[in-house]
């Protein structure tokens, strides 16, 4: 009877070792779901590295790409489209690339070497966003049977087709004419658009007058071949001024498929708050991922980027800690510039790495207080509509990751075609 008690105290020392052992465990899990929310949120809001992941591969290694990747592989971009950069050597195509997307000096593009590769970038300016650029040199021809052309067409979601407006472009036009025909009869969903660029050194006149020649020359040869109903987009660029990232702001819209509902978001903002205009911006990038149905006033999104820049680059001197930690831009990040027109510029953070700048006039302004409130109505409505959209990417992923799957054998060989 005396070994009893002594069994039960070590039956209980045993029972509290397993209940701390379960709490430890417990805890550890609370942690690994903790981490895995902050991880999700991130990646609801969150950016990839420009450029950290591009790949680039010579005109021979496309032999190579037979395995599956790149061309031949319809899972390599997920759900990721395409935006295909091509034209004629030393149009410019590396250098938009390079000033939009790695934030690089228009001046220091004169030092870059002409591509001799094509060149692989994934690109997320926000969850919306999501998409791959393809730098094609002007030099090769992917229409040569050795390239898998259709493969490279048929994944594409926009083909933008540069040409110099300082050099003669009627080879442009005739590149131009040739890769839009084969490309829409691989794939007809594909957007068209034309960056008429580097046309910083033209004249007004000489501008507008380019831009027609190229838009008339362009669907003439089009109607020729009967395909009157392809649509090309004309956008006059240049890298020294921020036409180009307008540009590209409307390129990328048309990647967006909840464009309708953050435009119709932004009106109902913008009628109840006595707004004049409103962007929705990608910080990084300045593409405009959307705007309210009031015309774009050049002027204005040059305001709204320079307004960017301002808070940006204070935020990075005097908006960290003294050990340097934090980010310059936050979800505390505001500003008010007051214009000597009576005009009022309002930026707001949105998410991680958008955000929103208004055009409000000072007497509109004096209603701060009914705007923030329409503001935080707006942020939480954009919350919602990222994590739709998240949640319908991660159910392609994993479909298309089940499809890649059944291509494999239980020993990794890919599976013989039946």
């Amino acid at each position: 009877m005396s070994e009893v008690p002594g069994k039960l105290k070590e039956q209980q020392e045993n029972e509290g070792a397993e209940e701390k052992a379960e709490e430890e465990k417990d805890e550890e899990e609370e942690e690994e779901e903790e981490e895995e929310e902050e991880e999700e949120e991130d990646e609801i809001v969150g950016l990839a590295d420009y450029g950290d992941e591009s790949e680039s591969f010579s005109d021979g290694d496309h032999e190579k790409s037979g395995d599956g990747a790149y061309f031949n592989d319809p899972f390599s971009t997920e759900v990721k489209p395409r935006i295909l950069l091509m034209g004629l050597r030393r149009s410019g195509k590396s250098s938009i690339q390079k000033v939009v997307f790695h934030k690089m000096s228009p001046n220091e593009t004169l030092f870059l070497e002409s591509t001799n590769k094509i060149c692989r970038e994934d690109v997320s300016n926000s969850s919306f966003v999501n998409f791959q650029i393809w730098d094609f040199p002007g030099q090769i021809d992917f229409f040569d049977p050795t390239f898998d052309y259709e493969m490279i067409f048929r994944g594409t979601g926009a083909l933008i087709f540069v040409i110099d407006s300082q050099d003669d472009y009627m080879e442009a036009l005739a590149r131009l004419h040739l890769t839009v025909t084969r490309a829409y009869k691989v794939n007809p969903d594909i957007n068209f658009e034309i960056f008429i660029h580097k046309v910083d050194g033209l004249s007004d006149d000489h501008k507008i007058e380019t831009q027609r020649d190229i838009h008339q020359r362009a669907n003439d040869d089009l109607a020729d071949a009967g395909l009157e109903k392809i649509h090309l987009s004309f956008y006059l660029t240049s890298i020294y001024d921020h036409s180009i990232f307008e540009a590209f702001s409307k390129v990328v819209q048309k990647l967006i498929p909840q464009l309708p509902t953050l435009e119709n978001l932004l009106n109902i903002f913008v009628s109840n708050s006595g707004i004049e205009k409103a962007f929705l911006f990608d910080v990084v990038s300045k593409i405009y991922i959307a705007t309210d149905s009031t015309p774009v006033d050049m002027q204005t999104y040059e305001l709204s980027c320079d307004m960017i820049d301002v808070v940006i680059d204070i935020s990075s001197i005097y908006g960290l800690k003294k050990d340097g930690a934090g980010t310059p831009y936050d979800k505390e990040s505001t500003a008010i510039i007051k214009l000597n027109n009576a005009t009022v510029l309002y930026l707001k953070e949105v998410t991680k790495f958008l955000a929103l700048v208004c055009f409000v006039r000072e007497e509109s302004f004096e209603r701060k207080g009914l705007i923030d409130y329409n503001f935080h109505c707006f942020r939480k409505a954009i919350h919602e509509v990222f994590e739709v959209r998240m949640k319908a990417v991660k159910t392609q992923k994993n479909q298309n990751q089940v499809q890649k799957n059944k291509r494999v054998t239980h020993n990794g060989t890919p599976r013989m075609p039946l």
